[in-house]
């Protein structure tokens, strides 16, 4: 069995991009095997800091054969009277290294031509090796690249060595004067520099003997087993933190969990300071009580074995100190006003510079909120609870904690504004305001909080749309993707069917009115729409709906809530059993309708009793699709709409629309329109293919 090692050792990656480049590293190697027809059994990519390694188990020692059939002249050309090759043919022959009896005659576009099947050898993997794996190290792409040395190539970190190595062979190639050999580098200070790597299949225990585990999940294994064992033993618990584990993977090579200790007087913090100052600043483990409480310790993961632990878990615990001991001056200072002292501050704070101050914010904030509030007929007392969250939403943000903990804002306003005596319900809105904070993070439970949280990221996404700042590509720097998509999220959750379009509309009144903003209001309110509606269109592509589905429910006066409901209960549908002939039927009626607008049928000109019969149904099934709709029983609206298909079609076969008797047809295309109106109330029809 013949295996490929590829090792590409470098200065230490940001964690942050090991995730993307194994990602990318797997998917680049697997198309270019595949496009050089290379067979292989199984892949593996693994990531440290210092290396990227690529491991191709059971790859073919040779490219498969291969047989293409080559046209040469036609056959009129080919031979002469006595049926003799001519000089065409005989050039034809040499150039594919043939004889006669491989020749095949066969006809191409009306004409005889001589054709060949010419067979080729694969060429040896090695070869091939030599070529790729240069463009497959260089296509590598991180958000920030770099270049050192006077090197051409640019990559995250710069290149130190490299591994390439056919079972014990090694594939050299020329990168740059960057070593090409079968040596690579252990842990940096426990293992050797001069590490060689005989055999593909030794690769792993080598470096293993060398602090190397190269294999990330083994890593994350081994930091999730020795923290919870350690944590277990305090009589404490781990709590679940991916974001965390999967940094500490990608920060180590040879992880050991060691405990550290915390001085019980920090421990008056509130604990989100305490957490944050851990895990966000320092990396480190908390360990927590079954009841939730924190407890006096912490676990760090350290790159390398225990040898001289004591010493590291004394510089650990002197830094946590430090920085908690700063933590706490800041925590006394600003408890020493109560957070109403804080909102005055708010007028030297920048949203931005286009935009105002963080206290305009604040305002247009107060003004949406209580707008929204009022659309959803929510109580006078909530009204109140959500202008006074409002006014003392961002005043945590002049607060020294929060300077210092930017993590922490909204944490800390509804802690302060607990201590100022505050209403539960607003504390709580403060902290929900910014929920949620990235992918699966959780959403507002609060109906104060859900509607100001709402307010929050429409005014932000109102105003930097309307200055130009709109997300392209993947540029995004305001994180307007994921403001909107929390958007989406808090109307799925709370089940809120509004018009976001009429919240918008007042959020960019709110700019005109407050900063005199000038700008051109349909384009924005555009723009703003086609953004949400792809944001939309992504959540439901992920969640396996149709793609002609998805289009179909995607108009700009489509409520939000409704097109997810929509789109669950159409996808079953019409996946349930074939429905082409529902689709031609209302298809066809869209083509003949789409730019009539009557609907006034009068019966007194029918003429064909297929007419009668469709209008008939029509009027009875016109009712049941009215409450369907009203109540989103989808599933059961569609089966109503397709009891009009027979009919329809009876209708066609026997009655011709487009009369040249002008009242007979605008009323035939009335009814029709009538039929068609009921359809698109649901989904535009004319988007669905079967």
């Amino acid at each position: 069995m013949n295996n490929y090692l590829l090792e590409i050792g470098v200065e230490e990656l940001p964690s942050r991009f090991v995730g993307m480049a194994i990602e990318q590293l797997k998917g680049k190697a697997e198309k270019l095997l595949n496009e050089y027809k290379i067979d292989f059994e199984k892949m593996y990519v693994y990531a440290t800091p210092r290396r990227l390694s690529l491991i191709v188990k059971n790859i073919a020692e040779k490219q498969e054969d291969s047989t293409k059939e080559v046209k040469g002249p036609s056959a009129k050309i080919a031979f002469d009277e006595n049926n003799n090759p001519t000089k065409p043919l005989e050039g034809f022959m040499k150039s594919q290294g043939i004889t006669q009896e491989d020749i095949i005659i066969k006809e191409f576009k009306g004409t005889q031509y001589v054709f060949a099947n010419i067979s080729s050898g694969g060429i040896k993997t090695t070869e091939i090796l030599k070529n790729i794996i240069p463009d497959l190290i260089k296509n590598i792409n991180f958000p920030k690249n770099m270049r050192w040395g006077g090197k051409n190539i640019r990559f995250a970190r710069p290149i130190r060595w490299i591994v390439s190595l056919f079972n014990d062979e090694i594939v050299e190639f020329d990168f740059e004067n960057i070593p090409v050999s079968n040596k690579t580098h252990g842990h940096r200070f426990l293992g050797s520099s001069n590490v060689v790597v005989d055999r593909v299949e030794n690769y792993e225990k080598i470096l293993k003997d060398n602090y190397v585990i190269i294999n990330q999940d083994d890593r994350c294994e081994t930091i999730k087993f020795g923290s919870n064992k350690i944590a277990k033993s305090l009589g404490g618990e781990i709590h679940s933190n991916p974001e965390l584990l999967e940094e500490l993977t990608y920060i180590v090579e040879y992880p050991t969990p060691i405990k550290g200790d915390i001085k019980k007087e920090y421990l008056i913090l509130p604990k989100e300071v305490v957490t944050t100052t851990m895990i966000d600043h320092l990396r480190y483990i908390p360990v927590y009580a079954p009841n939730g409480e924190l407890l006096p310790y912490f676990i760090t993961i350290r790159n390398g074995n225990e040898d001289y632990k004591d010493i590291v878990i004394a510089g650990n615990e002197k830094v946590l100190g430090a920085r908690l001991e700063d933590a706490k001056f800041f925590y006394e200072d600003d408890i020493s006003k109560s957070l109403e002292d804080y909102v005055e501050n708010l007028n030297g704070v920048m949203f931005h510079e286009e935009l105002g101050t963080m206290m305009q914010k604040e305002r247009r904030n107060a003004t949406l909120s209580k707008k929204i509030g009022k659309t959803l007929l929510v109580a006078d007392e909530a009204i109140e609870d959500i202008e006074r969250v409002a006014h003392l939403s961002k005043a945590d943000l002049t607060t020294k904690m929060v300077i210092e903990f930017t993590e922490l804002q909204g944490v800390m306003g509804s802690i302060y504004a607990k201590k100022s005596g505050e209403k539960d319900i607003v504390s709580t809105a403060i902290r929900e305001q910014y929920l949620p904070r990235f992918a699966g993070d959780e959403l507002p439970n609060t109906t104060v909080g859900s509607i100001f949280s709402l307010a929050d990221k429409l005014d932000t996404i109102a105003g930097l749309f309307a200055i130009g700042e709109i997300p392209t590509g993947s540029a995004d720097p305001f994180k307007l993707r994921r403001l909107a998509i929390g958007v989406i999220n808090i109307i799925r959750k709370t089940g809120w069917k509004f018009d976001l379009k009429d919240i918008l509309i007042t959020s960019l009144y709110e700019y005109i009115e407050t900063l005199g903003l000038t700008f051109n209001h349909e384009e924005v309110i555009e723009k703003i729409d086609e953004f949400f509606l792809a944001r939309i269109k992504t959540m439901l592509h992920e969640e396996g709906i149709r793609y002609d589905i998805i289009d179909s429910l995607l108009r700009d006066d489509e409520i939000i809530l409704e097109i997810f409901e929509k789109a669950q209960e159409l996808n079953t549908w019409f996946e349930k059993e074939d429905r082409t002939n529902f689709v031609d039927s209302f298809v066809r009626i869209n083509n003949m309708t789409k730019d009539f607008d009557n609907t006034e049928v009068d019966k007194s000109l029918f003429k064909d009793e297929a007419e009668t019969n469709l209008y008939n149904q029509y009027l009875e099934v016109h009712e049941l699709v009215s409450d369907n709709i009203e109540s989103m029983e989808i599933t059961s609206a569609m089966d109503n709409l397709n009891s009009l298909v027979k009919y329809i079609d009876e209708y066609f076969e026997n009655v011709m629309v487009m009369t040249k008797e002008e009242d007979i047809k605008n009323n035939r295309l009335s009814l029709l329109n009538s039929v068609e109106n009921d359809i698109q109330r649901i989904l535009s029809i004319e988007k669905i293919v079967q």
